[in-house]
């Protein structure tokens, strides 16, 4: 059966990867990779690596070498934490890599007392990878005081010692701060759901099963779980769904059939520590077409603002700037990028805003409007993605003279669509893609052109790209 693990149990194993940690050059700020499936152990090698004062780089072992290659270099750091299945993938450089089921027996002859390690809420809790539109990741910074202000009363939700929450996310997804500790710093109860990505029927299961009461679920996987295992859900007493726009028709069935759960609809940019605004949804707020966002949680500022930093009357769009305990420090070793995203606060004497490129508005009953996107920055899946990344990985393929990608949305589901000139096929194209990238960022098909089209100013004109063949 499952493994199961007492509060006591996953001190003792997590002060004992602490103290192995401590000897091995981990101190307060130290940054730690993590390549591990989802499982108690990840939870273990998490904890430990907090408890001496690390912070966590949580990587995808089945991403491309070479993408792998590049945020391990990246994170740097004299340690990391892994399996005997993934070691090689998570090896290079002079790190010393840690296999938590092949070196079990070293672990348990560390202490098992706390090591106390003094870290503060500015200390670094860990570093989350998102899309970068120049081709190169970003890592965002997240300090201790952003993950105690998401699960700490934060006000959208409660976390009691009598919640039971489904770890289901990837933990390189930032939606995983909210499932492992909102339980874990409550007293509730953790499921780790197994490796890979589950069937419907699993998923719907397990939640039964385990007595899921509080669960996170992408808009996409909410919509879909609503047409296809709505009964599943029954037993949730609070369901936070997010990453995306959520459908109207899925959320106005779901709210019908479960009135005893607590629908949240939560919003927010991985630099604000998961979510930023949140609201629980009710059948009236349907009535406009939308589903708001509806107001900042807990120890977080929001402003609408325009180009020039002013606030903007109640109906007029606007930028969403955000402040408070939950923000990032920054990009990890990108000081320029830093300073660009993360702003001064006009409003808050030495505070800091910031940008999230996001087109809001203020809704009369004091809620937020989500509008769209400044850029072409979009969620899929849950992911943030700069369609950029896609664009910038297709250019450096040989025999590609341009490139272009885009989302394209079919009744609610989206996906990327690329295009390129090149004298190679749009398969072979996104095969090689697919070495090189997460699957989320290799377009859905990719359309081989004679050129791009492009409007009289010689931009590209998005408007006219060809729509993909249906196959």
């Amino acid at each position: 059966g499952p493994e199961r693990l007492s509060y006591g149990e996953l001190e003792v194993r997590a002060n004992q990867l602490a103290h192995w940690l401590r000897r091995h050059g981990v101190k307060p700020d130290t940054r730690v990779a993590v390549g591990l499936e989802r499982s108690v152990g990840l939870i273990v090698a998490l904890l430990g690596i907090l408890k001496a004062g690390g912070a966590y780089v949580a990587l995808d072992p089945e991403s491309p070498p070479a993408r792998l290659a590049q945020l391990l270099a990246e994170t740097g750091g004299p340690v990391r934490v892994t399996q005997a299945s993934l070691a090689e993938r998570m090896a290079g450089g002079d790190a010393r890599v840690l296999c938590l089921d092949r070196d079990a027996a070293v672990l348990a002859g560390e202490p098992r007392s706390d090591p106390r390690v003094a870290v503060g809420p500015e200390h670094l809790a860990y570093v989350s990878y998102t899309s970068g539109s120049t081709g190169r990741p970003k890592g965002v910074e997240i300090p201790h005081r952003g993950v105690m202000r998401l699960v700490h009363e934060p006000g959208f939700a409660t976390f009691t010692r009598a919640d039971t929450m489904l770890q289901l996310a990837p933990v390189a997804f930032d939606a995983s701060t909210l499932e492992i500790w909102g339980p874990l710093l409550n007293g509730g109860q953790l499921v780790v759901m197994p490796p890979g990505t589950p069937e419907l029927e699993t998923l719907g299961r397990t939640i039964r099963a385990e007595g899921i009461t509080t669960l996170w679920l992408t808009a996409g996987l909410f919509h879909l779980m609503v047409e296809e295992r709505l009964a599943d859900l029954g037993g949730v007493r609070q369901l936070l769904a997010g990453g995306d726009v959520l459908a109207v028709p899925q959320v106005r069935k779901f709210l019908r059939a479960h009135p005893g759960c607590r629908l949240i609809n939560g919003y927010g940019p991985t630099e604000n520590t998961t979510f930023t605004c949140c609201h629980t949804i009710s059948e009236a707020d349907l009535a406009g077409g939308s589903v708001p966002i509806g107001r900042p949680i807990a120890n977080t500022r929001v402003y609408v603002l325009d180009a020039a930093l002013r606030p903007v009357p109640v109906g007029v769009p606007g930028e969403l700037h955000t402040g408070g305990d939950g923000l990032a420090r920054g990009y990890l070793d990108r000081p320029e990028l830093t300073a660009e995203q993360f702003i001064p606060d006009p409003f808050t004497a030495g505070g800091r805003l910031y940008r999230t490129g996001d087109r809001v508005r203020w809704r009369a009953d004091g809620t937020i409007e989500f509008l769209g996107r400044y850029d072409h920055q979009v969620k899929i899946r849950g992911y943030r993605i700069e369609p950029g990344e896609t664009e910038a990985a297709l250019l450096a393929e040989a025999g590609v003279k341009a490139a272009a990608v885009i989302v394209q949305d079919e009744g609610g589901t989206k996906r990327l669509v690329g295009y390129a000139v090149s004298e190679h096929s749009g398969e072979t194209l996104r095969s090689r893609l697919q070495a090189r990238l997460p699957d989320y960022l290799v377009p859905a098909v990719i359309v081989t052109l004679e050129a791009l089209p492009l409007t009289p100013n010689g931009k590209l004109d998005r408007a006219a790209l060809p729509a993909p063949v249906a196959t």
